[in-house]
């Protein structure tokens, strides 16, 4: 059988399950990695493998990634199994930030166990610009936190809400306002960003607060793949922005209305 590379997704989880068994491999036989495989094999992203490959990913390849992983933890005193660049960057990720990167597998399997994964199209620009899977939440929690910002009904309740609040319909980090601009093709057009990515804010239902209106360079900016993060608020953008060389910022407010 021709070797599939694990997936970013795949990785968080068996990652998390062996953080939870205190770093220790488990064996193919343990109902853990039975529930793990069957799981792994039910990923929208796995579809194809899965019905093309039985063996797609059995207890015994879930149980020998679960080696791989426990044998790079610092701890271990042994010779480390060649389970590759993504499995040690998974591990160093967890021990950085072990309750974030343990929500983002939580997120994972509680939007397979509430169908919302399998009903989600795979989305563009889910991936970074150079076609790798978003470095913290994982390909699918990309492709549900985008398609959730897609939503057009939501969307149109957070600009209700804006505009009942009295507030001008401009980008919360750099003051674009589409209409000024655009005049009549661009009124009522703004793009809507979660301030939390679903590995922090967990699958629940959003709330209007939760909600940035961005124009589009902004929001892009906020979900671009670069140097370990695929997510930032727009107060990060905005800083970002600041720090940045160039005048590039003098038309920038402080994205709230005076």
């Amino acid at each position: 059988m021709k070797r599939i590379p694990w997936t970013r997704d795949e990785l968080l989880l068996a990652c998390a399950l062996v953080a939870r068994n205190n770093w220790h491999e488990l064996r193919q036989g343990d109902p853990d990695v039975i529930e793990l495989s069957e799981l792994l094999r039910s990923l929208p992203i796995n579809r194809d493998a899965a019905s093309a490959t039985p063996r797609f990913r059995s207890p015994d390849s879930v149980s020998r990634k679960t080696t791989d992983i426990a044998t790079v933890h610092p701890d271990y005193t042994g010779r480390a199994t060649r389970g590759g660049q993504p499995t040690r960057d998974v591990v160093a990720e967890f021990l950085a930030r072990p309750d974030e990167m343990k929500a983002a597998a939580q997120g994972i399997r509680d939007g397979i166990a509430s169908g919302e994964l399998h009903r989600i199209p795979p989305q563009p620009g889910e991936a970074g610009d150079d076609g790798k899977t978003p470095a913290s939440e994982g390909q699918l929690l990309a492709r549900w936190a985008i398609y959730r910002e897609r939503d057009r009904g939501l969307r149109q309740r957070k600009i209700q809400q804006v505009r009942q609040e009295g507030r001008a319909l401009r980008c919360e980090v750099c003051g674009f306002d589409f209409a000024r601009v655009y005049g009549e093709l661009g009124t009522g057009y703004i793009e809507v960003h979660h301030k939390l990515p679903l590995h922090i804010s967990g699958p629940t239902d959003t709330r209007l607060r939760d909600l940035a209106i961005l124009c589009a360079n902004c929001h892009r900016m906020c979900h671009k793949s670069h140097q370990g993060e695929s997510w930032r608020t727009p107060d990060a953008v905005r800083a970002v922005m600041r720090s940045a060389p160039g005048d590039g910022f003098g038309h920038v407010t402080s994205g709230t209305d005076s």
